[in-house]
């Protein structure tokens, strides 16, 4: 972490004389801006960056509450059937993730060179990875579907009235794969505002859409919980092409032209070993929260629902801790390319310090307030002792995760995925998961066990995080 106060002050300030104030740096963020991230004051440059990036994160999270609000009116079979596939959907999330981190490191890194034609290049490449991907796993989809709808534990009801669900959203995963491979390359290039008006248009055709096809409203046709699917597809696609339009249009920091459509093999080689460590990273992650769910469903469902809700409280607080860590990630990339490395490590610490101070003030409110919020979902006395005993064991770690969470995503910026996925292993796998085993059982902590294991476990994801920062190996990572 920071040498000292001066370093944040050093950092804040460095380069312009002039800097516009908060409302006017707030304005330009939502508007978009055309600002050169490697140069001028580093803390407008964060702020620039990451409020579309938390704006556009949030709506992101909406589709998966927009689809349950309505599809809950169908009944819970229907509900059901949302959550399976949802859990089948997070593989094609998984390799999203995983490739968007490797087009977002690249593109930063070109545009820092200022190397527009490169960064366009890794764009296209990018893109077609994703589209041979996203087709082979939605041919394996709608074709099997319900098969693994069985193999997830479907009732026969839910297989009924889940299948044309599960086939539209794993047939269309390839919606999902473009909106987020070209969404990461405006956030590489620093047009995050753009990526932030792309999720707001596929939102809010979706929101329009849901409630017409599940219900049959108008002159659309009644198609139940397949309905949702429909919508989500409908609205994900606009927002695609929307996006699309974006990269093919003049003036844009990446633009992408008639002569980048071709196959670069080497290019598209180097990408791929960038995004496997990457995807690989994620899953562990996802991984980590089975073995965590396994132990606490040996305490009863009141254990399990409490803990849902904690961590939907909690997750939706981070929220805008992604967008600080993206910001410092596309910072790192783009500095790194401009071959300024002191500027990138600047950066980091820097939005680090603004992550700490925002996430400090959430964790305490929640710590004080734990009851009352958790009490927001659930009148039942025992789920509300084991949310609210969630939330203030987890928040109690926020100063930690603050730093750790801009640290691996700028690990990831500067393209040195291989790191953090090791870390992640071993943290996650090696110390989370037995840890969590050892307190709730063998020392009869039971949940409690398990909530104070994560927040030991991610606190030492930021401290490992911060001694590998500091080492500086990542200034001389090749993309």
């Amino acid at each position: 972490m920071p040498d000292s106060a001066e370093n944040l002050r050093g950092a804040a300030g460095e380069g312009a004389t002039a800097e516009p104030g908060l409302w006017a740096s707030l304005k330009e963020a939502l508007r978009g801006s055309q600002s050169d991230y490697t140069e001028g004051p580093i803390g407008r440059a964060i702020l620039l960056l990451s409020v579309p990036m938390v704006l556009e994160m949030v709506m992101e999270s909406v589709f998966a509450v927009v689809d349950v609000f309505f599809v809950a009116k169908l009944g819970a079979s229907a509900v059901a059937a949302v959550g399976l596939t949802e859990s089948m959907l997070t593989i094609v999330y998984a390799v999203a993730l995983g490739l968007s981190i490797g087009a977002t490191a690249t593109v930063a890194r070109r545009i820092g060179e200022g190397d527009a034609e490169g960064a366009s290049r890794a764009a296209v490449q990018a893109i077609i990875l994703g589209i041979i991907i996203s087709l082979l796993l939605g041919i394996a989809g709608v074709v099997l579907a319900p098969r693994l709808l069985a193999l997830m534990g479907a009732t026969q009801e839910v297989i009924d009235q889940g299948t044309g669900y599960a086939r539209v959203m794993l047939g269309g995963n390839v919606v999902i794969m473009l909106l987020f491979l070209i969404n990461a390359v405006f956030r590489g290039a620093g047009d995050a505002a753009i990526a932030m008006r792309v999720l707001w248009l596929a939102n809010l055709i979706n929101i329009l859409l849901g409630p017409c096809f599940i219900f049959g409203l108008g002159p659309f046709p009644e198609l139940g919980v397949a309905g949702a699917a429909v919508a989500t597809t409908i609205g994900r696609g606009t927002g695609a092409l929307y996006a699309l339009s974006k990269l093919l249009r003049p003036g844009g920091r990446v633009q992408i032209a008639r002569r980048h459509l071709q196959v670069d093999f080497n290019l598209m080689t180097r990408l791929l070993r960038l995004s496997a460590s990457a995807t690989f990273q994620v899953f562990i992650g996802m991984a980590s929260w089975i073995g965590l769910i396994r132990i606490l469903s040996g305490f009863g469902s009141d254990a399990l629902a409490g803990f849902t809700i904690g961590m939907r409280v909690i997750m939706f607080a981070l929220l805008p801790s992604w967008g600080m860590s993206n910001a410092a990630a596309t910072m790192v990339g783009q500095a790194l390319g401009a071959g300024k490395p002191e500027r990138a490590e600047r950066a980091v610490w820097l939005a680090g310090f603004y992550n700490m101070c925002f996430l400090g003030l959430v964790g305490l409110l929640f710590i004080i307030f734990a009851e009352p919020i958790v009490g927001l979902f659930t009148t039942e006395a025992a789920v509300l002792r084991y949310g609210k005993d969630c939330l203030r064991v987890v928040a109690a770690g926020f100063l930690f995760y603050a730093y750790g969470m801009v640290l691996t995503q700028s690990l990831n910026g500067a393209g040195d995925t291989r790191t953090p996925t090791i870390i992640n292993l071993f943290v996650f796998w090696l110390w989370e998961i037995p840890l969590a085993y050892v307190l709730a059982i063998f020392f009869g902590l039971g949940p409690h066990g398990v909530f104070i294991a994560m927040t030991i476990a991610f606190s030492t994801l930021a401290l490992v995080s911060a001694l590998v920062f500091r080492r500086g190996s990542w200034k001389l990572q090749k993309v």
